[in-house]
């Protein structure tokens, strides 16, 4: 289950017990945070490379950020210090995205505790409490993570769904709509797909309350017992709404190829224009 943890609730933890936390700072014009965490991070906060560690390079027609083998994941949790038992705390500085890819894989692989930090790095500032600058390097953890064992959808599952089902596009409304595509070889989106962006999610950068998750999610069909998946441009910023989704006790499957997947496969359909009843929001 989804868990945030506020700043305050952070702090008190550092103080009174193990935990590890993470930087996963991460956005599509810029993804690598490093020299930002360099500059500043929550006290022995690990950077976590999202091009690196929280995904793998393929070819096209697998996307351009297929989730990490579990052995890779797992050198990487070890390079984070992360033992079998800690509560792991993650966070970003843009609304969860990098965070909530570094939360579902970590969850899906075994973890039991991993919480996002509620309204991020500009949060825990906010509140007055400290930040150091500088590399962080933990004493090597000995976690053993599970393969991941929840089902993700294939490009043809994918299809299906949007067919007879609820398939989510969680791209800025003009990428959905095919007016724009700034990294991917076609516009458009999948057909029969819904759109509902990101920033939809989020009152700031904090995750909007739960009546407003179940009715934003409501907007598109999803609610108890309904089968539903989430894709986005490279299968990054998709685990967010699944975070979104799991705080009001909803499931969402994550389709990891996405658009870059879609749009790379010769012979798939592409559609274009607004979704029936479209939500507006920014990636």
């Amino acid at each position: 289950m989804a868990q945030l943890i506020t700043p305050a609730e952070l702090d008190d933890l550092l103080r009174s017990s193990a935990v590890r936390v993470l930087d996963v700072r991460y956005r599509l014009d810029r993804p690598d945070g490093s020299a930002e965490h360099l500059e500043g991070h929550v006290p022995g906060a690990v950077y976590v490379d999202m091009e690196t560690e929280l995904s793998q390079h393929g070819r096209p027609d697998e996307g351009r950020h297929p989730l990490p083998p579990r052995e890779a994941l797992q050198a990487a949790a070890h390079r984070w210090g992360i033992d079998d038992g800690d509560t792991v705390v993650v966070y970003d500085d843009d609304r969860a995205l990098g965070a909530s890819r570094a939360w579902w894989l970590l969850t899906r692989s075994g973890i039991a505790d991993v919480r996002i930090l509620d309204g991020g790095l500009g949060a825990w500032t906010a509140a007055g409490l400290p930040v150091e600058s500088g590399p962080v390097t933990p004493e090597p953890g000995a976690v053993r993570l599970a393969p991941i064992a929840e089902p993700v959808l294939s490009i043809d599952e994918a299809a299906a769904l949007a067919a007879s089902g609820v398939l989510i596009d969680v791209r800025a409304a003009e990428r959905y709509r095919g007016e724009v595509e700034p990294i991917d070889p076609i516009a458009g989106h999948i057909p029969g797909a819904v759109n509902l962006p990101t920033g939809a999610y989020m009152d700031g950068e904090r995750f909007r309350d739960a009546a407003s998750l179940r009715a934003l999610f409501g907007t598109v069909g999803v609610g108890d017992g309904v089968t539903a998946a989430v894709y986005c441009g490279s299968g990054v910023t998709a685990a967010q709404a699944v975070f979104a989704a799991e705080l009001v006790g909803l499931e969402l499957r994550i389709y990891p190829g996405s658009w870059s997947q879609w749009s790379n496969t010769p012979g798939r359909p592409v559609a274009t224009g607004p979704a029936p009843a479209e939500v507006t929001g920014s990636v």
